[in-house]
């Protein structure tokens, strides 16, 4: 599940880049923001990231070492 979710976050990263440097999303390849597809794989990312903040601390080697 974690690299599932990693992945995931890595490409909504990729994708705020794109946007940031082109104004383009990659939402743009499945016909915009608003079609079906390109909803759910926003949605899927925005879904990562809550999973990765929940469990990011118990899996992270550099975080479990801090006290």
């Amino acid at each position: 599940m974690h690299m599932v979710t990693f992945t995931l976050l890595v490409i909504g990263g990729l994708n705020w880049l794109l946007l940031g440097l082109f104004g383009w999303g990659i939402g743009a390849i499945f016909g915009g923001q608003m079609v079906l597809i390109s909803r759910i794989i926003y949605i899927l990312i925005g879904l990562s990231a809550i999973y990765e903040v929940a469990i990011h601390r118990s899996i992270c080697k550099m975080c479990s070492d801090m006290k």
